[in-house]
């Protein structure tokens, strides 16, 4: 399926515990073949932050084909520093889409769903992400801001990026 259109994309959301085989087999696959093999790049793509009870999978479905997926850790933040715990933050990662979906707006309604989502569950937690440079602008019109310089992560230019959420109480 090709020209999708975002608004006829199916939004689930997952923990680990909640994929079937079948699923988790098709989002890992998606991840394999865009992060590992479209980009060129091998690093270790399978960590122990999809399998943490608290992560969340979002996954997007046109039809039965996956074409979007993202994963949110609450208390884990990325950063240049390399320090990766922070109460306050949720980290964004993973977002992919496959290639027949990519410049249908599928990508915004993944992180618009997600974004969503995180406001609800996590309203006083900053939204975190380590951005592809070539992508940072993307991230910028969704209200992230640039939190650190560019940095070299697994040989592709990345940027830490951040969406401040309130931290006072609302009435």
């Amino acid at each position: 399926m090709t020209n999708s259109d975002p608004t006829l994309v199916k939004w689930v959301f997952h923990t680990f515990d909640s994929l079937d085989t079948a699923t988790l087999f098709n989002c890992l696959k998606l991840r394999v073949d865009v992060f590992v093999v479209e980009q060129a790049c091998a690093y270790p793509e399978l960590d122990n932050h999809d399998t943490a009870p608290d992560t969340l999978h979002l996954l997007g479905f046109a039809g039965t084909e996956l074409a979007a997926y993202a994963r949110a850790m609450p208390g884990k933040a990325h950063h240049a520093s390399g320090d990766d715990t922070d109460s306050k933050s949720v980290t964004i990662g993973r977002v992919v889409v496959a290639p027949a979906h990519r410049g249908t707006g599928v990508a915004q309604s993944l992180m618009r769903t997600l974004m969503n989502r995180l406001d609800t569950d996590y309203p006083h937690h900053h939204q975190r992400l380590a951005a592809q440079e070539a992508v940072a602008c993307f991230y910028d019109q969704l209200g992230f801001s640039r939190v650190s310089e560019v940095y070299l992560e697994d040989g592709i230019a990345h940027v830490d990026m951040v969406r401040m959420r309130s931290t006072s109480c609302s009435p």
